[in-house]
C-alpha cells in the first residue's frame, strides 16, 4: 500500500485538462469504454440539474449495470432514463421528460435539432419510460440513494472549526473536495465504498492537495488520524484506495477526450 502520493500532480493535471480547448466527444463514433458516465454528466449540465440530482443519476446507472450485462442493454438509453428517474427521486421539478429526451438525443447526435413531436419523439419517450420501469424492477424497487454529499458538508464544517477559518479560507479545500466527490461518480468503483468513506476520502485528497494539516493529529499513527472521530471504521487503506480511484477517474476521462 502506498504511503506517499504526489497529489499536486493531480491538481496540475486537472488544471491543464480544463485549460485545453477540447472538442466534444462524439459518443456515436467513439469506441472507447467508459463514455456513458461522461454522457450522463454532460446531459445533466445541459439540463441544469442540481449536483445531487446528477450524482443520483450516475449512482442509479452504476447500480443497474452492476446487476446486468452491459451488452444486453442500450447504455445511452439507460443513462437517459437514469437522468429522468433521478429527477423524480430527488424531487427536482426542473427535470422534465421532454427536456431529457431532447438533451439526450442532441448530445448523442451532435448538431441535430431537437426532435419534433413525431413518431421518433414518441418512440424515444416510450423507450425512456419503459427503461425507467426496468431499472426500478432491477434495483428491487430500492431507490433510496444515500449520497456522500451530506456527509462531506458535515465533515467540512467540523474541519473548518478544527483548523481555523483563516487557514481553511486561504485555499479552496471545500471546492476541491466537492469537485473530487462529484467526479468520482463517473466511476462504478464508487459503489464499493460507504458514502461516509467516500466523503472522507475526497476530503482527505483535497487537504493533501493543498497541504492542510489538522492540529493535534499524527499521520504516522492510525488511531490519531483526523478522520477517526468522524468515521471510526475508516482506515488508512480505505483512504488510499479511494484517492487512487478518484485519480483514475481523471486519467480515464483525459484519455476519452484525446
Amino acid at each position: 500500500m502506498k504511503n506517499v502520493l504526489d497529489v499536486m500532480s493531480l491538481q496540475q493535471h486537472v488544471e491543464s485538462t480544463k485549460a485545453q480547448d477540447i472538442k466534444p466527444v462524439d459518443y456515436r463514433k467513439s469506441s472507447k469504454s467508459g463514455l456513458v458516465p461522461l454522457y450522463i454528466f454532460e446531459c445533466a449540465t445541459k439540463l441544469k440539474m442540481k449536483p445531487l440530482t446528477a450524482a443520483c443519476a450516475a449512482i442509479v446507472f452504476h447500480r443497474f449495470f452492476k446487476e446486468v450485462k452491459p451488452s444486453d442493454y442500450d447504455e445511452f438509453l439507460i443513462a437517459a432514463s437514469s437522468l429522468y428517474l433521478a429527477g423524480k427521486i430527488k424531487d427536482d421539478d426542473t427535470v422534465k421528460i421532454r427536456d431529457v429526451i431532447n438533451v439526450a438525443y442532441c448530445t448523442l447526435n451532435r448538431d441535430s435539432p431537437p426532435l419534433d413531436l413525431n413518431d421518433e419523439y414518441w418512440s424515444m419517450r416510450d423507450a425512456i419510460v419503459q427503461a425507467e420501469l426496468l431499472i426500478t424492477r432491477t434495483l428491487g424497487f430500492d431507490l433510496n440513494i444515500d449520497l456522500a454529499h451530506k456527509y462531506l458538508l458535515y465533515y467540512m464544517k467540523t474541519l473548518q472549526d478544527w483548523v481555523g477559518s483563516d487557514v481553511w479560507n486561504s485555499v479552496p479545500v471545500a471546492k476541491a473536495a466537492a469537485s473530487y466527490l462529484q467526479d468520482f461518480h463517473h466511476s462504478a468503483n464508487i459503489l464499493k465504498y460507504k458514502p461516509t468513506h467516500v466523503a472522507i476520502g475526497c476530503l482527505s485528497l483535497a487537504m493533501q492537495t493543498y497541504g492542510i494539516q489538522v492540529p493535534l493529529t499524527d499521520e504516522s499513527d492510525e488511531s490519531a488520524m483526523w478522520y477517526k472521530p468522524l468515521v471510526k471504521d475508516f482506515t488508512r487503506e480505505n483512504q488510499w484506495e479511494i484517492i487512487e480511484n478518484v485519480i483514475e477517474v481523471y486519467k480515464h476521462e483525459a484519455s476519452l477526450k484525446v
